[in-house]
């Protein structure tokens, strides 16, 4: 009966909470909220009724049978005695009354708890099974990205005129990623998405990108200190792959087990395609401070290979140009190698 009464109390203060604040959440489920079910709380609160009236109704006969006690003027330490003895008689009673409603508290909890798992009241398996089926299917959605790495410029020839004078290069990068689960136990799922790369170059030695009369860029020097000559492209990216994640099988209950394809060790592989939006040369220094968008021959279509390594929302990336940066003979044989971190990729 304790046991029981300290479970209904905190039932009672669950319920009391979520009337009055209507934002109690149980969190089971990332990012999904669940509050009292409305039959347990009714449940509940129909039950403190009954018992606050049975206590009302015990009490006003314990206190009438107190008033006969005290007409019959006895010494304090019989009165306590007498009285001590009717509290109890009237508690086991009230144990009794209580006892005799029946509630069914094992009940309550499963139906708190169903609640708490699907967002919903349900009666029967059938309806259970349909909303667990529901809530763990497959993993298909868009999930925002964000990433930067350090690039490099490889090349299999002698050093030309940019790879002597490159200093840092970074790649920054952010879209919509498109996660698509084969089945809802699946290891493999698709990826692919929209995303937006901005590829700076930044030349050190007071050089600078320039363009000839016939358009070709080459880098001409400065006679005064620069401060910036940076050179920026940005692409309109598409990734296409696939991803494979190391998590365990989890249950649902009603034998339906699932696998959290977003969460765990994972590593993926694609392919990109990109073309390019617009160039900017930026170049500031003594006596000069200017932002150009032209054509400066960089290649107005990308194309590479990407291998990720990730744990939940972070990952760690490699990618890899099968193309010239520039286009034509301009710096020839320069292609991109980016390394770097990502955040829900």
């Amino acid at each position: 009966m304790i046991k029981k009464m300290i479970m209904m109390g905190l039932l009672c203060l669950l319920s009391g909470t979520a009337y009055s604040q209507k934002n109690l959440t149980l969190n089971l489920q990332p990012k999904e909220d669940t509050e009292v079910s409305p039959i347990v709380k009714e449940k509940v609160d129909e039950y403190a009724r009954k018992i606050d009236s049975i206590i009302q109704e015990e009490k006003k006969l314990m206190e009438a049978e107190l008033m006969i006690l005290q007409a019959k003027n006895l010494d304090k330490a019989e009165f306590d005695k007498q009285k001590a003895l009717v509290a109890d008689r009237f508690s086991e009673k009230i144990d009794q009354r209580i006892e005799e409603l029946g509630f069914d508290l094992d009940s309550v909890i499963q139906k708190q708890v169903r609640y708490s798992l699907l967002n919903s009241d349900v009666t029967s398996n059938e309806e259970i099974k349909e909303k667990l089926l529901r809530k763990f299917r497959p993993t298909k959605n868009f999930t925002a990205y964000f990433s930067y790495g350090a690039m490099i410029l490889t090349n299999d020839k002698a050093d030309n005129d940019l790879d002597k004078n490159l200093g840092y290069a970074g790649n920054l990068e952010f879209g919509l990623k498109f996660n698509y689960q084969f089945s809802r136990t699946s290891h493999w799922g698709l990826i692919s998405g929209l995303g937006f790369s901005w590829r700076t170059l930044n030349i050190d030695n007071n050089r600078f990108f320039a363009k000839d009369m016939n358009s070709d860029v080459y880098l001409s020097t400065y006679d005064k200190n620069l401060s910036k000559s940076k050179l920026r492209t940005g692409y309109v990216i598409v990734p296409l792959g696939l991803q494979y994640n190391f998590s365990k099988l989890k249950s649902a209950g009603m034998d339906i087990q699932y696998r959290d394809y977003q969460k765990g060790f994972k590593v993926g592989a694609n392919v990109y395609g990109g073309v390019r939006m617009s160039t900017n040369n930026i170049i500031k220094g003594e006596e000069i401070s200017q932002r150009e968008r032209g054509n400066y021959q960089v290649n107005p279509f990308i194309y590479g290979a990407q291998f990720t390594v990730s744990y939940s929302d972070f990952s760690i990336f490699v990618k890899k140009d099968f193309g010239n940066f520039f286009k034509d003979n301009q710096f020839e044989n320069d292609k991109a190698l980016v390394i770097g971190l990502a955040y829900k990729w």
